[in-house]
């Protein structure tokens, strides 16, 4: 079966000045999917995903997002993407359940608080403010609100950082289930074992270009091919699994 991209980039360049930040990169993203885009930082990463999210202008190239021109159409465009809300968007005296309805009246959606904390398991905080939530439930509680307006496609940039083992886990679970009812998901990260555990593809950027573009198991066994192996033994288990293992896989909160 044909896969349909949903999103097309081709030849997409942003400079600032002289400084090229992105160098004429293409790439599509299939529908369905979950599609990493991976690099240091300053490789042009989050700025390619800013332009596609509608938050940064372009210096050159196409972007079509579900068959609507980026140039002709971003406010279509932003009717069909969800994206993560920054710590400074949410109001300090709102809770949760408030917070969610207010959100909702802002894209003119009927939104059922309680059935969207259910999403990521945050109905025990309907009550509480975003403040009071942990690391682990403040993420899930971001992922959320980029599900209020039901969206084809959503955008998480480096989701887990500073979230300890059981709490990564956990939002792995909750980004599976999101694909899994047909979310098309594009995710930035610095952890090579989320981006092997989760994406379909991965595209690696470096100084504004793309460098490699396939299947997490098909660049490892290209890699493999060329003669490489680990300076040493790789065990079937890591030091990630044996802490799960003894304090428990079940999340617990801070």
């Amino acid at each position: 079966m044909t896969k349909q991209s949903i999103i097309s980039v081709k030849n997409l360049k942003k400079n600032y000045g002289d400084f090229e930040a992105v160098k004429g990169i293409s790439f599509d993203v299939f529908e369905g999917e979950i599609f990493g885009l991976l690099g240091p930082n300053g490789a042009g990463k989050s700025t390619t995903l800013e332009i596609i999210e509608t938050l940064r202008e372009k210096t050159s190239g196409t972007v079509i997002v579900d068959h609507i021109d980026l140039d002709k159409g971003p406010e279509d465009i932003k009717k069909i993407i969800g994206v993560q809300l920054q710590t400074s968007g949410y109001y300090p005296g709102l809770n949760l359940s408030e917070l969610i309805g207010l959100f909702g009246g802002l894209y003119n959606r009927d939104v059922q608080p309680l059935e969207l904390l259910d999403r990521v398991n945050l109905r025990d905080k309907a009550r509480s403010k975003y403040k009071e939530l942990s690391g682990g439930q403040k993420q899930r509680f971001s992922i959320a609100t980029t599900l209020i307006n039901q969206p084809k496609i959503i955008f998480l940039d480096e989701p887990t950082t500073g979230l300890d083992p059981q709490a990564r886990r956990n939002l792995w679970d909750l980004i599976k289930d999101i694909r899994s009812k047909g979310t098309t998901v594009i995710m930035t990260t610095h952890y090579m074992d989320e981006a092997e555990v989760l994406c379909d593809r991965v595209a690696i950027i470096d100084s504004g270009r793309i460098i490699a573009l396939d299947s997490p198991d098909k660049l490892i066994d290209n890699l493999v091919a060329t003669g490489f192996e680990r300076p040493r033994e790789v065990k079937k288990a890591n030091l990630e699994d044996v802490f799960i293992k003894l304090t428990g896989h079940v999340l617990r909160e801070e």
